[in-house]
């Protein structure tokens, strides 16, 4: 299979032997993605606040400590974009919201603390839709400015795929964080639900919302997921499964449980034809691929699937009742249309009809589980998003085929392998809740067999 490789992106894991021995520092590193900022931020604004003195005083405190032989973690002196729902001490977070412009914590969130200890550049915050569920703001794609870059986390992965930044912090609570990565071609990690912190994050629905990661490389992708882990740790999780200041090894998968679900019926011949191909090129490797055609569970499962996502939102909705009830009364037309929405959609919901959402999730979870286990498969196959970019930026696009894993909760990769009329989308891994270094080390496995990294 002849995969799609994204021109732009800068790896940092692929410079850090450059860091040990004295070739590059650091600060070398990070003149790279800021000449890349400043050459493409202008069309793609990907940024809402950017503090470039901090960073290069941060990146000069990086290079002293490699010089001294005395980096603090794998990901000293990596540039990291946060998104602006995430509190920054010494930058506004403003959820892409004007009732909370110019905002400020004083402190940083769990996530962006643990890669300051660790040494990490903090380079800007990104673009983010309202408050990760409202209106989109004004970032585009990188490889095509008519066309949006995906939501929520929209400056973190056009930034990424631009090659501005190695890596950045998304969310997911739908599908923000493997959408525009699979739209600007970068690689998007949405771990198992509380697998990694959320507290600083502004909140939608604890059930449902997860810290994201979208990285040049899977390798930086994983190294940051895993600082963050092993860092802070998860309240009443414990830690990421596999984490690790290395990547799992590659692990070839005996079985993938193909999934054909609603969104086959948005996609477009092109797209199917280059999903068909990396199917047969998985095939041809060895790995088996089952789906419902050839398995009546598969089939089963599917229809379950499809029976109880649609309470996805309903569980979102009636989870942001706190603290959006209060914002509509406090700020009033500043919220957007959607989120009033959803707040009136919660506000028709019963206490019964919200347990009952739960435990039909809880039942699908279990058939998930039990799935894998029955036919004997490693985790589950299909697309990231329904094709490549859509044109304007009014709709970040379809959350169709990502939904289910933000919904059940199970951790799953968008690999940057595929392309259609030369734009990127990701095929998506899902795997199984805790197991999230397993689906690691079988992401690793392809992303060696087909795209050489």
């Amino acid at each position: 299979m002849k995969s799609w490789r994204n021109p732009n992106v800068v790896s940092f894991s692929d410079v850090v032997s450059e860091f040990k021995s004295g070739r590059q520092t650091p600060r070398d590193f990070l003149e790279l993605c800021i000449a890349q900022v400043e050459k493409r931020e202008s069309q793609l604004q990907a940024f809402v606040t950017l503090d470039l003195e901090a960073a290069r005083k941060a990146a000069d405190a990086s290079t002293r400590r490699y010089q001294a032989g005395k980096p603090l973690s794998p990901v000293d002196g990596c540039p990291v974009g946060i998104k602006d729902i995430m509190a920054t001490h010494d930058m506004p977070t403003q959820m892409g919201s004007p009732a909370f412009k110019g905002w400020q914590s004083q402190q940083d969130a769990a996530c962006v603390h643990a890669l300051r200890q660790g040494g990490a550049v903090i380079f800007g915050k990104t673009v983010t839709t309202e408050f990760a569920v409202g209106f989109s703001g004004p970032t585009t794609n990188p490889f095509d400015v008519t066309r949006t870059p995906g939501g929520s986390s929209s400056g973190s992965a056009a930034a990424v795929g631009a090659g501005m930044l190695p890596v950045a912090l998304g969310t997911q609570t739908q599908g923000s964080t493997l959408r525009p990565a699979s739209y600007c071609g970068a690689v998007g990690f949405k771990p198992t639900l509380g697998a990694l912190p959320m507290a600083g994050i502004h909140p939608l629905s604890a059930t449902s919302d997860h810290l994201g990661i979208i990285g040049a490389s899977l390798a930086d992708t994983w190294s940051i997921a895993s600082q963050i882990s092993l860092r802070m740790g998860s309240p009443g999780y414990g830690f990421l499964q596999g984490a690790s200041q290395s990547l799992p090894a590659a692990a070839k998968p005996r079985k993938l449980i193909r999934l054909y679900t609603r969104g086959w019926s948005e996609i477009d011949q092109s797209t199917i034809d280059a999903f068909e191909t990396a199917i047969d090129a998985l095939e041809a490797a060895g790995v088996e691929i089952v789906g419902k055609a050839d398995d009546p569970r598969i089939a089963a499962f599917e229809d379950a699937l499809e029976r109880g996502v649609d309470g996805a939102l309903d569980i979102v909705a009636y989870e942001m009742k706190w603290p959006f009830e209060e914002y509509l009364v406090r700020y009033g037309d500043l919220i957007g249309k959607r989120i009033h929405g959803l707040i009136k959609r919660a506000g028709e919901m019963t206490p019964s009809d919200y347990l009952l959402l739960l435990e039909k999730r809880r039942a699908i979870q279990q058939q998930c589980r039990q799935l894998v286990e029955d036919v004997g498969a490693d985790c589950y196959v299909t697309l990231a998003s329904s094709g490549p970019a859509i044109t304007g930026f009014e709709f970040s696009g379809s959350r169709t085929f990502v939904v289910y894993g933000s919904w059940l909760g199970f951790p799953a990769f968008s690999l940057p392998l595929l392309e259609s009329n030369g734009l990127p989308f990701g095929l998506q891994l899902l795997g199984l809740g805790d197991r999230d270094g397993d689906l690691c080390a079988t992401a690793n496995w392809v992303m060696r067999e087909f795209a050489g990294n």
